[in-house]
């Protein structure tokens, strides 16, 4: 076990939303009960008013930090920002992270089982947005028994989610760290999730997404992971572990199925992948992703007017290195948020990771994020 992290966390499971307390859906379907699966890290101190909700990306858990026993060699998917000392540091402040509506570790999902039928619901789980997602996270910190977060925190569909909370629930809201996100996809980024949608639908044993106990969709589900991981890289990150004469064949030495080194690379991944995750989640969740529009939903097609539902103070955090979510798109929703006089800091880290960046041990992420929690909780209020 590494050192300086949080140690041995377990998950927990908050139900709610029993009938007839359904909860509704943007789409306008009810649907409960409900769980969402979480951790926490830390201590929930006496004001209650140290706590950061982190928010998870695409295919990412509740399982942020820390290691599930003294065995387990990997740890939380934010393990180099979330502990004793770190960005995050839980010797200050009380960390929850929660799987998202809609997703497959542990919270109410397309593969979880109706009541109603004893069946996975599959495609008759209602469709899902970041909205249904964060309106299940406040259910959940509602239970916790906080009433405002110091922060909310996330990269990615995650960065995404910090948006949707800061608009939507303004007063429960000090600050928000949106990273590698955008306030809408933009069409190339929907492209490459419909080819993604489309590998796994196409894929014979998808059967319409009632493959639950029938040979699974993993051919589909493999060529969709490496779709997207493709997209989470950079140009310069796949140069420095592809390129150059001491890495690997050309593909020319056995012929036409001779494997090139990237080949297998994106092969590994989109294998690890189907053994963890569900295929219909994957379809519910980049469609929340595309479908996602705060300037839309909640400003009449104006960006600036959605911005100024807030009023919370913003760090907005981008890369380099990053063709999914440019810096572009982060100056655009800083932009908005200036128009409203709204307390923003903005900046952009050379990395060569691409979009998974965030990810990556980054101390200059860390101590950005460190020393914008550490004013936000001296300013009180």
């Amino acid at each position: 076990m590494a050192r300086n992290t949080v140690g041995i966390v377990d998950k927990n499971y908050f139900h709610f939303a029993h009938p007839p307390e359904e909860m509704e859906f943007e789409c306008g379907q009810r649907l409960g009960p409900l769980t969402l699966a979480y951790e926490t890290y830390g201590e929930l101190n006496r004001d209650r008013d140290n706590a950061v909700l982190v928010l998870h990306a695409l295919t990412g858990d509740s399982h942020a930090a820390g290691y599930y026993s003294e065995q387990e060699e990997k740890p939380g998917w934010w393990e180099n920002m979330i502990g004793p000392g770190k960005g995050i540091d839980t010797n200050k402040y009380f960390v929850i992270c929660s799987n998202v509506l809609g997703g497959c570790m542990g919270s109410t999902g397309p593969s979880s089982t109706d009541p109603r039928t004893g069946r996975p619901y599959a495609l008759s789980f209602p469709l899902i947005t970041i909205g249904d997602m964060v309106q299940a996270q406040k259910h959940l910190i509602d239970s916790l028994g906080i009433e405002r977060l110091l922060t909310v925190i996330g990269g990615s569909m995650g960065g995404m989610q910090v948006l949707e909370w800061s608009v939507r629930f303004p007063d429960m809201v000090r600050s928000a760290i949106p990273i590698a996100t955008a306030t809408k996809h933009s069409a190339m980024a929907i492209a490459f999730n419909e080819v993604s949608r489309q590998a796994i639908m196409n894929d014979p044993n998808w059967n319409n997404g009632d493959y639950y106990n029938r040979p699974l969709p993993h051919h589909g589900q493999a060529v969709a992971r490496m779709i997207g991981h493709v997209t989470y890289l950079s140009d310069i990150a796949l140069q420095k572990k592809f390129d150059g004469p001491d890495k690997g064949g050309t593909g020319r030495e056995g012929g036409f199925f001779t494997e090139f080194p990237v080949s297998n690379y994106l092969r590994h991944q989109g294998q690890k992948f189907v053994h963890r995750f569900d295929a219909n989640s994957l379809l519910y969740l980049s469609r929340a992703t595309d479908a996602f529009n705060l300037a839309q939903r909640y400003g009449d097609g104006s960006l600036v007017q959605a911005f100024s539902r807030a009023s919370c103070k913003y760090m907005v955090l981008s890369f380099s290195s990053d063709w999914l979510y440019p810096t572009s798109q982060s100056r655009a929703m800083v932009k908005a948020m200036k128009k409203n006089n709204t307390r923003v800091t903005f900046c952009e880290i050379d990395f060569d990771y691409g979009h998974d960046s965030f990810l990556v041990q980054n101390p200059k992420q860390a101590a950005l994020v460190s020393g914008f929690l550490d004013q936000v909780h001296r300013e009180g209020g």
